[in-house]
C-alpha cells in the first residue's frame, strides 16, 4: 500500500510516502519538510509535487496517516482538512496519529512513559503511554503546569522533544530521553499499524484533538 501521511500540528510540520506491506514493514520513500504559518498554500502542492517525483499520482494512494493532535488549532485544521478531501474523493482508510504517541514511541523505551510536548502559556501537554516496541496504548492526557508535569513525571521516565521541558525534568532529576521531534515518516509507520489492527476513521468522523479549548473558547465563556 501507498501510504501519504502529514504533520501540521506545529511551527514546523512534514508529509511523507511510504510502501507498507502486510508483514508491517513500512518503507518510507520520502519526507518533505513544510514551513510554520505557510501550511495552507503549501500543503496541497507539495503533496501533488511529492507525488509527482515518485511518479505516482493521488489514485494510488492506499491509505492516509495524520497527526490529530495536540498542537495549533489553524495548522491542525489544515492538514484534517486536506487528507478529509483527499480520503473521501479516493474512498481510502485514514488513521488519526496523535503527536504524543509519536513522541512516546520515538523515546524507545519500555512500559509506562510520559510524553511531553510544550503547550505554551508554561503548560505542557501530558500523554502517559504503556510503550511496547513500535506499539503505544494510552493511558491518559490532558494539559498541565511545569509544577504539574514534573510532579507526575516523578514515577516514570519522560520523552519529550522540547529542551524547556527537557531542562526542567533534569533539574527535577528525573529520568528524562530527549528526542528529535517525530516528523510524518514516524506517523506513517504508526498510521500503517493502526490501519493493519483496523483502528481507521472515516473523513466525517476525523476531527482534531486538541486536548485544551481555544482562546476563543476560553475568552469566551470568562467574559459570559
Amino acid at each position: 500500500m501507498l501510504l501519504l501521511a502529514a504533520d501540521t500540528s506545529g511551527k514546523h510540520g512534514s508529509i511523507a510516502l511510504a510502501r507498507c506491506g502486510p508483514d508491517e514493514a513500512c518503507h518510507v520513500l520520502d519526507v518533505v519538510p513544510l514551513a510554520g504559518g505557510t501550511f495552507s498554500a503549501q500543503l496541497v502542492p507539495q503533496i501533488a509535487a511529492l507525488l509527482g517525483k515518485h511518479r505516482f499520482s493521488k489514485q494510488d494512494i492506499g491509505g492516509f496517516a495524520v497527526v490529530s493532535g495536540p498542537g495549533s488549532f489553524t495548522g491542525l485544521r489544515v492538514g484534517l482538512a486536506a487528507i478529509k478531501a483527499l480520503a473521501e474523493v479516493l474512498s481510502k482508510p485514514i488513521a488519526a496519529v496523535s503527536l504524543l504517541e509519536a513522541v512516546a514511541v520515538s523515546g524507545r523505551g519500555r512500559g509506562k512513559v510520559v510524553a511531553a510536548l510544550d503547550a505554551g502559556r508554561t503548560e505542557a501537554y501530558i500523554g502517559e503511554y504503556e510503550v511496547e516496541g513500535e506499539a503505544a496504548q494510552l493511558v491518559s492526557q490532558r494539559p498541565v503546569t511545569r509544577a504539574e508535569f514534573i510532579a507526575m513525571a516523578a514515577a516514570c521516565p519522560v520523552v519529550t522533544p522540547d529542551p524547556g521541558l527537557a531542562d526542567a525534568a533534569r533539574g527535577a532529576s528525573l529520568r528524562v530521553a530527549q528526542i528529535e521531534l517525530p516528523r510524518a515518516d514516524a506517523i506513517a509507520r504508526l498510521g500503517w499499524r493502526k490501519i493493519q489492527e483496523g483502528q481507521t476513521i472515516s473523513p466525517e468522523e476525523l476531527d482534531a484533538n486538541y486536548i485544551r479549548r481555544s482562546d476563543a473558547e476560553i475568552f469566551s465563556k470568562a467574559s459570559s
